[in-house]
């Protein structure tokens, strides 16, 4: 018996969230293992970044759930340094923690009109930036 994986076998609800929020295709990886051997924190990760990627290619969100691996990614952007498809690793990371800490269906929203002008001068820049940046269309 053959069987065929193909892209839409694989395209759910999860995988086009973790698209739509980190901005990666998830099916251009093809498991190298290039961003696992430079990643400086897999050793203490339950499964490596390659992995991870694949669990989410294949739409396994309840067996992502459990995992240490997107928590402790220090963020550091080897993985896309060494990645021969360009895939930001880091970036599915941050995607899947946000996911995982936000499980609603619709994301959270935030119009930039609607925030208090007084509230504006006391938020430091940064953050203001950053909640823009994750909470925006």
């Amino acid at each position: 018996m053959t069987l065929r994986l193909e892209r839409g076998t694989f395209t759910t609800t999860f995988t086009q969230r973790l698209k739509e929020l980190s901005g990666q295709d998830l099916f251009t990886c093809y498991q190298c293992g290039k961003c696992s051997a430079g990643c400086p924190s897999a050793s203490v990760m339950e499964t490596p970044p390659h992995a991870v990627v694949r669990l989410a290619w294949l739409g396994q969100e309840k067996a992502l759930r459990g995992l240490n691996t997107y928590w402790l990614c220090a963020a550091c952007l080897t993985c896309d340094l060494r990645c021969p498809k360009g895939i930001d690793v880091s970036r599915i990371m941050e995607a899947l923690r946000v996911m995982f800490l936000r499980p609603r269906e619709e994301p959270d929203m935030v119009a930039p009109d609607s925030l208090p002008k007084d509230m504006l001068s006391r938020i430091p820049q940064q953050a203001l930036v950053a909640g823009l940046r994750k909470y925006t269309k």
